[in-house]
């Protein structure tokens, strides 16, 4: 199977769902900047679902550099992670419109959360298929920064329900600040 339709096919999904994001934004009616400082949680919500799109997005081209070969598991696997990143338009403007509300805002950690699960699955099915020799298996080692998240995308969520919903903004946050940089052990691994 071509696996450059597969990354052509989620570039395309990843674009649509930014456009979506954008779009949920609003113009304020007066034009003044108080307006738009009063969108305050619609920006904020948007600048940090545009990185982690963007977070998704970088090291999915990186991860399909280190591979020759797909098939019929990994596309599955595939459009299992780009389920999870299709939800951040919904998450993203319930949460904001909302003002960070307790339950749109675990809501939102869910769904990172499930979208992280997703990833090492997409990692383990496109091992599986290249082999435990390739550069993919070598590059993602014991993935430390992808299991961290996770952890901290579970204490996120109970702590918007039963502790501060800025809390687990600043989880979030902080997980996106992990991840900005792009993810060195693809690179290194297909370097020459």
């Amino acid at each position: 199977m071509d696996k450059g339709r597969l990354e052509a096919f989620s570039d395309g999904v990843i674009a649509v769902i930014i456009t979506v994001m954008v779009l949920e934004m609003k113009a304020p009616h007066e034009p003044t900047l108080a307006a738009v400082c009063a969108l305050w949680p619609v920006l904020l919500s948007y600048i940090l679902s545009f990185i982690y799109v963007g977070i998704y997005w970088n090291n999915h081209h990186h991860m399909f550099k280190t591979v020759e070969r797909i098939d019929g598991r990994v596309m599955w696997a595939n459009l299992h992670l780009l389920f999870w990143i299709s939800l951040f338009p919904f998450v993203t403007a319930w949460m904001s419109e909302n003002h960070f509300a307790p339950v749109p805002t675990a809501l939102y950690g869910g769904v990172l959360l499930m979208a992280a699960l997703a990833w090492p699955l997409l990692a383990r099915q496109l091992i599986a298929c290249n082999g435990t020799e390739g550069a993919l298996a070598r590059a993602m080692g014991r993935d430390v920064k992808g299991w961290l998240s996770i952890v901290l995308y579970a204490l996120a969520i109970p702590s918007a329900l039963f502790v501060d919903a800025r809390v687990a903004g600043a989880l979030y946050v902080a997980v996106a600040v992990l991840w900005f940089v792009p993810d060195r052990r693809m690179e290194r691994a297909v370097a020459p």
